[in-house]
């Protein structure tokens, strides 16, 4: 049974909503008390479920009218390190869903105060993918040798029309709201490649733009295939047009400090989208879907299957292929038992430095080099 957690919200929006109501279904004695944001469209969502949470307008009065043991963030992610910020003042263990912030300015401004309070135990994230069965056994077959050493890394995310559609009407397609493409969507799936290989990427190079989601494509908006996800916050109808700043297509190439490299591919338009990744080492090759829900393991010498699984998750609970009920169950040994979780702060905001120097690397067209900016991170001593 696990200790009873009074929770409170901030950021009202579609994410922090289904996550904290999968955890509140999921996790004995989560008690869900209160909700921080001006406007109720997602409440009405946690109502239809059964969930009674009061209501506050700002952070600050909720967290001075009510004790909590967890404040969940789920506001957009300019506001993330503000609402970080607050938290901390007030002693609250916080979880935020990623990513954490949307900048490397922004990035040492929060690294200042998790030093200033303590907190690299204190902070939660929202990188679900760490937690999902397919990472874990990635991770169980590189750390048993079963890969050998490995070389490099082919991955990629692809998204179906609607959902790349989605991004360029939400306040997502705003850079300067959502920190650009490759850190809110991609951001996963760079920590997951540098978790796996225990290693920060040393040079990026990235290359990328917007050629569907364009003025010219505009005919295709005639499809409802282009406005079946609605947008709230910030939203408009234009799907395709000129003036975007969202990116729909992006090719990022890196190499780790430990020699490691991965090519990685993204694209908003997509009809059959898969996010699948091949790992390549000495011994053998890893191979996995996780949205065609597979994981293989191929011995590089006989070219046999030594490794070969398929997935099962009940597609009403989870929205990352079985990763919040995996992410439930670390939650309640790591309440209930203090077990480490397998994703800190620390990795979310590399792998977020990762993704903004890519963005960087493919607006100046340059190669870049990272030594400089991780000697800055490690000067914090946190780890």
């Amino acid at each position: 049974m696990v200790l009873k957690v009074k929770v409170g919200l901030c950021g009202l929006g579609d994410r922090l909503s289904y996550v904290a109501k999968v955890m509140n279904d999921l996790i004995p004695n989560f008690e869900l008390v209160c909700f921080s944001d001006p406007s109720t469209v997602k409440y009405e969502y946690m109502q239809s479920h059964g969930i009674s949470m009061k209501q506050y307008d700002e952070l600050s009065e909720m967290l001075n009218c009510e004790e909590l043991d967890l404040l969940m963030i789920g506001s957009p992610n300019h506001l993330h390190l503000e609402h970080i910020r607050i938290g901390l003042e007030h002693g609250i263990k916080i979880f935020t869903e990623k990513p954490v912030v949307i900048s490397e300015v922004e990035t040492f401004n929060l690294l200042d105060l998790i030093k200033e309070y303590n907190a690299v135990d204190n902070i939660l994230v929202g990188m679900v993918l760490r937690y999902s069965l397919l990472y874990k056994d990635l991770k169980a077959s590189i750390e048993s040798g079963q890969l050998g050493d490995i070389s490099s890394i082919e991955a990629s995310e692809h998204i179906a029309p609607e959902h790349g559609a989605f991004f360029m009407r939400d306040w997502r397609r705003n850079p300067e709201f959502s920190g650009g493409f490759m850190l809110e969507k991609c951001c996963h799936d760079l920590d997951i490649y540098q978790g796996a290989i225990d290693s920060r990427a040393s040079k990026v190079v990235s290359f990328g733009g917007r050629r569907t989601f364009i003025e010219k494509n505009k005919v295709l908006a005639s499809n409802p295939i282009y406005s079946e996800r609605k947008s709230r916050w910030e939203g408009n109808d234009e799907v395709f047009t000129d003036e975007g700043k969202l990116v729909d297509h992006q090719t990022a190439l890196i190499e780790y400090e430990n020699g490691v490299s991965l090519s990685f591919h993204t694209n908003l338009n997509v009809p059959d989208e898969y996010r699948r990744f091949s790992a390549f080492g000495s011994l053998g090759m890893a191979e996995g879907d996780f949205v065609r829900n597979f994981y293989k393991v191929h011995d590089t010498q006989s070219s046999e299957a030594i490794v070969d699984k398929t997935y099962q998750h009940d597609v009403s609970i989870s929205k990352h292929y079985g990763a919040e009920e995996q992410m439930a169950a670390d939650w309640i040994a790591y309440f209930d038992e203090g077990k480490p979780l397998p994703v800190s702060i620390l990795d979310a905001l590399e792998a977020g430095l990762t993704a903004i120097k890519l963005d960087e690397s493919r607006e100046q067209g340059k190669v870049l080099d990272l030594t400089s900016l991780w000697q800055r991170f490690d000067s914090y001593q946190l780890r």
